[in-house]
């Protein structure tokens, strides 16, 4: 199912595509195999080697951000509890007082046969996977109340995926800025550190990520064209923004139709029917719902993909769209093009903020360093 580009439009168009299950062209996005895994983290640490080097004798900046563990346990928590709603509501499953709780999600299943279902669709079983840790924990009152809460295990692997997305997101924006070289590495489990040869303002850098980018999806505004409210003024309610690759101009309305955090992965791969590089994203149940929504009521509308100040794309809503997942598509898209978009998408969901932690300017010539 696919929501073809607008005719005569400028700019990046896109295609998204209904992702059913058990379709490999859009199936949610994967992580990279091991093998290509290891060659990435030999590159980064080849490429610390070298900017450590540069530091001692050119002289630079290092910067040390922590990532928001409070922000993703409460994300973390937030996907349990909608994961449980989907589970229970697909089920037809009665149920009451689904709610989140001091760090759990709780929620009360009368029948013990029922609760059993619930636990075979949310726990996979040891004998599937048995090298996998838990990655939620399960306890029962006895009176058909049941509590679920992410385990330290589940948490732990959440938080190393979480920083391993922070470290592309700043990788790809330092890129964009044209700040190289520069190494970007794990520092203990939560912290990320960042060695830049040559950067005698840490200040400047660290402002980049200071702000935690903000992704949306909003309905395009057809009552006149883009180039028209830039000669006039726009409709009220609605404002012009530019493609980020393009410049082209788009009329969007200022609402927001869906919030960028329901999603909970994106990245770049190819559509293997066409081999063309693509773009995918995957929503949680409840960005599935919205999502879903959306489209059914603004069928033959267009919206668009925004970042900040920036549109990503913009498509035409050809039939409603049931899925949670869906890919982003040009005839034009190059791999970096896809990946940009892919990392794009990324840093308007990550949970939280990066916080400063440390920022140092190293003289060079072995002199010491002076805290800032």
């Amino acid at each position: 199912m696919t929501m073809n580009k607008r005719a005569g439009t400028p700019g990046l168009i896109v295609a998204f595509i209904l992702a059913f299950a058990g379709l490999p062209a859009i199936s949610a996005p994967r992580s990279p195999a091991s093998d290509d895994a290891q060659t990435v983290e030999r590159m980064r640490a080849v490429i610390a080697a070298n900017a450590g080097k540069l530091l001692e004798t050119q002289g630079g900046s290092r910067i040390v951000f922590k990532v928001d563990t409070a922000a993703l346990h409460e994300a973390v928590v937030t996907e349990l509890r909608d994961d449980l709603y989907r589970i229970l509501r697909e089920g037809r499953i009665p149920f009451s007082g689904l709610a989140m709780r001091d760090g759990g999600v709780e929620v009360r299943i009368a029948e013990p046969k029922d609760r059993q279902r619930v636990l075979s669709k949310l726990v996979p079983s040891m004998e599937a996977a048995p090298t996998e840790a838990a990655a939620v924990a399960i306890a029962d009152s006895g009176d058909g109340l049941s509590r679920f809460t992410p385990t330290e295990a589940g948490f732990a692997e959440r938080l190393q995926r979480l920083v391993g997305q922070s470290i592309r997101m700043i990788e790809q924006r330092l890129r964009n800025a044209d700040i190289r070289p520069a190494s970007v590495q794990p520092d203990g489990s939560d912290r990320i550190r960042i060695q830049l040869p040559g950067i005698s303002d840490p200040g400047r850098v660290a402002a980049m990520f200071a702000k935690q980018a903000r992704l949306s999806f909003r309905l395009v505004d057809v009552s006149m064209t883009a180039e028209k409210a830039l000669e006039g003024s726009p409709p009220e309610g609605s404002e012009v923004l530019t493609d980020f690759k393009t410049k082209a101009p788009y009329l969007v309305l200022k609402e927001t139709a869906i919030e960028g955090g329901d999603i909970i992965d994106a990245g770049p791969g190819f559509d293997p029917a066409t081999h063309q590089p693509i773009a995918s994203f995957r929503f949680n149940a409840h960005g599935a719902r919205r999502f879903a929504q959306v489209t059914q009521d603004n069928v033959g509308k267009s919206f668009a993909i925004v970042l900040d100040d920036r549109v990503l794309s913009v498509s035409v809503i050809r039939e409603p769209i049931l899925g949670g997942s869906g890919l982003i598509s040009a005839g034009d898209f190059t791999l970096e093009d896809a990946n940009t978009i892919a990392m794009m998408l990324r840093s308007g969901t990550l949970p939280g903020r990066l916080s400063v932690v440390e920022q140092q300017v190293v003289e060079p010539a072995g002199n010491a360093g002076k805290q800032q």
